[in-house]
């Protein structure tokens, strides 16, 4: 009659001292249990040596000891699905050991900035806010109010934007006898851009966009009553 024999899970010290011959090979079957089942317990092997494998039963992750009461986590044996599950932050490297990906997650912060080179999984969910964030963070109007600053501007000064985000002026007025008006942008607020007004006596007004850190300046203009708004 053909009957099937399973071993429990066991752990062993791997020291075989001596003794009766029976005993022996009873302490040896049980060190070449222990070995055939990875050293299977909840708890860790109280004899570990280097590069040991241990199956912690009570969390069913597959460990290797590094040494000095360190284990590293190889993976998780999902005893319900009966699959075998690669922990999260998991590092993609080469054979050198040079990281060239991770099998996690990242933080959001990293990828709304989009500087990080580390390849890793991430969810549909993640890519549109990260995208949504970004798009929010240069969109115009977006986080902005339309605000009358004609109390603190001035006549063929220039301004910076450092708002983070591109701007939107409206400024209205009469031209002067100085020229014509002109509303002016500049990268480095030296080499500027000019939106000619015609110099006549009706109101004029000139709206444009002004990018994050540009500068900005009206020149030759009667500014009328409340006639310089940003949306910033």
């Amino acid at each position: 009659m053909l009957q099937w024999s399973i071993k429990h899970m066991s752990q062993h010290d791997f020291d075989i001292v001596n003794q009766t011959a029976s005993s022996a090979r009873d302490d040896i079957n049980n060190a070449l249990q222990a070995l055939a089942s990875n050293n299977s317990l909840g708890t860790e092997p109280t004899t570990p040596y280097e590069n040991m494998w241990w199956y912690d039963t009570s969390n069913n992750i597959l460990k290797s000891y590094k040494g000095s009461g360190t284990w590293i986590n190889v993976g998780r044996f999902n005893q319900s699905t009966n699959k075998f599950e690669i922990l999260d932050d998991t590092k993609v490297v080469t054979t050198s050991g040079d990281e060239v990906g991770i099998l996690g997650d990242q933080l959001i912060s990293t990828w709304e900035t989009g500087t990080g080179t580390t390849e890793s999984l991430v969810s549909p969910a993640k890519v549109k806010a990260a995208a949504n964030a970004v798009a929010n963070a240069v969109a115009i109007g977006v986080g902005q109010t339309w605000q009358n600053v004609l109390g603190s501007r001035a006549i063929g000064t220039s301004y910076q934007n450092t708002t983070g985000k591109p701007i939107f002026v409206s400024v209205s007025g009469y031209g002067t006898s100085g020229g014509v008006p002109m509303a002016q942008v500049s990268v480095d607020g030296s080499t500027w851009i000019s939106v000619v007004w015609r110099s006549n006596t009706s109101v004029n007004t000139a709206s444009f966009v002004v990018p994050d850190n540009s500068y900005y300046r009206i020149v030759n203009l009667s500014v009328v009553s409340g006639g310089w708004a940003e949306l910033r």
